[in-house]
């Protein structure tokens, strides 16, 4: 589910943060960051959780070595979302900075891709269990 997120979030939902304007933009990102916590958070958590708990109950015929990789893709994502994304959502709070903005869509590629390749791995794993 989060690689269809991070699509719709990459291709169109962080470009169109330049066509608010700014009298709108603080209420505008204020209720993104609102609503968006409410769909990604869960979802998440979730796949962090299942991520570990495949490790230890690997299904049959499953490669130990795709469960790891597909386990620091979580990891990649975490760590793009905490020390990148965030940040830069932050500074995006005080109001809309073109500099700010290029940069939350180009570093948001390095979840996009982690995202991708799991989802990848993970449908690989399906499909040979």
């Amino acid at each position: 589910m989060m690689t269809g997120v991070i699509w719709l979030v990459q291709i169109v939902h962080y470009p169109l943060f330049q066509f608010v304007g700014d009298a709108r933009y603080g209420e505008f990102h204020r209720a993104h960051m609102n609503w968006i916590t409410y769909v990604v958070a869960p979802l998440m958590v979730t796949e962090a959780v299942t991520a570990v708990l495949i490790l230890f109950y690997p299904p049959p015929n499953s490669d130990s070595r795709v469960l790891w990789l597909a386990l620091v893709l979580v990891g990649v994502v975490w760590a793009s979302t905490f020390f990148l994304q965030v940040p830069l959502h932050e500074k995006l709070a005080n109001g809309f900075d073109a500099g700010v903005h290029r940069t939350l869509v180009n570093t948001n590629w390095i979840r996009t891709v982690a995202w991708t390749l799991r989802s990848a791995l993970v449908l690989w794993l399906a499909w040979k269990v």
